[in-house]
C-alpha cells in the first residue's frame, strides 16, 4: 500500500486491507449468497435430461440468452438437430452448485450444455465456447470467408473479455453493491461508455458486427449491450445511451428477429410474465407455457 494513502479516505473510513484475506459470507451485496472462494459441488443432485439431443442448463441472464438465441436461430434456419431442452438453473437458490451441474461446468456458472447426439455426451461450458461449437456443428452463422470469419472471432472474443467490466464492474457497483462507492462507479462507468463508443464507431457503416452478415458475434454482443442500451441497471440516463445512434440502430435490427425474441424469453425469471418461458422443451411452449399462461392455469405446464 502506498505510504501516501490515507485510510480515513477509504471506504469504509479507516479500512486497510489485512495481510491475509479471509472470507466473510456477509460480503458481496445482492449476490453474497451465491459467491464463495472455493469451487466444487455443495450438494448431490443429478441434472434432468429431456428428449432432445441438446440439453441446456441455464438462466435468462445475458450469458444464457446468447445460447438460446443461437439455438432458436438454428431451428429457424431449418437445422432440426438443434432441438433442445432448456432447464432452468436458479442461481439464487444455488442450483449451479449441484453435483450434476459441476460435472458439466466445474466453474459453476450458467450456462452449461450437453450434446447427447454423442455417446458419451459432449459437455460444454462458457457461452462463447457453445456459440462456436454450435456454429461449427451446423455450419451456420459463422462465415467461411477468411476475413469475415476472423472478424467474427475478433468480436466474439471482444465480448467475452469486455462484458465482465460492464456486469461485474459497472452493474455491480452502480446497482447491486450494498453502498455506493464513487470511485468504483466512475471507473466502471468510464469503461462501459468506452465500450459503447467502440461498438457505435464500428457500426457506423455496418449492419452487423462482421459487416453485412449476421453471425455468432452479434448473438454474443446483443444480450449484453442491447440490455445496457434499453434497461439494464436502470442506468440509461446515467450513461447517456442516446449518444450511440449507430449502436441503437443495430440493437433494434437484431432485436426484431423472431428467433432473438424467442431466445430472449427462454429461462427468463424476471420482467413481465408474458416475457418469460422458464423452461423450453418444445417449440409449442412459446404458445402455451409462457409464465403468464402458466400462472393463469394455477401454475401448471401443459
Amino acid at each position: 500500500m502506498s505510504e501516501t494513502n490515507d485510510p480515513a479516505k477509504n471506504q469504509p473510513p479507516g479500512y486497510t486491507p489485512p495481510k491475509v484475506w479471509t472470507w466473510d459470507a456477509e460480503n458481496g451485496g445482492a449476490f453474497a449468497s451465491i459467491n464463495r472462494p472455493v469451487s466444487g459441488a455443495t450438494h448431490d443432485k443429478e441434472l434432468p435430461v429431456g428428449k432432445h439431443p441438446i440439453q441446456l442448463y441455464s438462466m435468462g441472464t445475458p450469458n444464457g440468452v446468447k445460447v438460446t438465441i443461437m439455438l432458436e436461430e438454428l431451428l429457424a434456419a431449418g437445422h432440426k438437430g438443434a432441438e433442445y431442452d432448456a432447464w432452468l438453473i436458479e442461481i439464487g437458490k444455488g442450483d449451479q452448485f449441484s453435483s450434476g451441474f459441476v460435472d458439466i461446468n466445474p466453474n459453476s456458472k450458467i450456462p452449461a450444455m450437453a450434446d447427447h447426439s454423442f455417446d458419451p455426451p459432449i459437455h460444454l461450458f462458457e457461452s462463447g465456447s457453445m456459440l462456436f461449437y454450435l456454429a461449427e456443428k451446423f455450419n451456420a452463422f459463422f462465415p467461411r470467408e477468411i476475413r469475415k470469419r476472423t472478424e467474427t472471432m475478433n468480436w466474439l472474443m471482444w465480448q467475452m473479455g469486455s462484458a465482465p467490466f460492464v456486469g461485474g464492474g459497472f452493474g455491480h457497483f452502480y446497482n447491486y453493491a450494498p453502498f455506493k462507492i464513487e470511485y468504483a462507479i466512475n471507473r466502471y462507468a468510464m469503461e462501459t461508455k468506452r465500450q459503447l463508443h467502440v461498438l457505435d464507431t464500428h457500426l457506423a457503416d455496418k449492419d452487423y458486427m462482421a459487416g453485412d452478415e449476421y453471425t455468432i458475434a452479434d448473438m454474443a454482443i446483443w444480450p449484453w449491450y442491447g440490455s445496457i442500451m434499453r434497461s439494464a441497471y436502470n442506468s440509461q440516463e446515467f450513461l447517456s445511451v442516446h449518444e450511440y445512434k449507430n449502436l441503437d440502430r443495430w440493437v433494434e435490427r437484431v432485436g426484431e428477429r423472431d428467433a432473438v425474441k424467442r431466445g430472449f424469453m427462454v429461462n427468463r425469471t424476471f420482467g413481465g410474465p408474458e416475457t418469460q418461458l422458464r423452461e423450453r422443451h418444445d417449440a409449442s411452449d412459446f404458445e402455451k407455457n409462457r409464465q403468464d399462461m402458466v400462472e393463469a392455469r394455477g401454475g401448471d405446464r401443459v
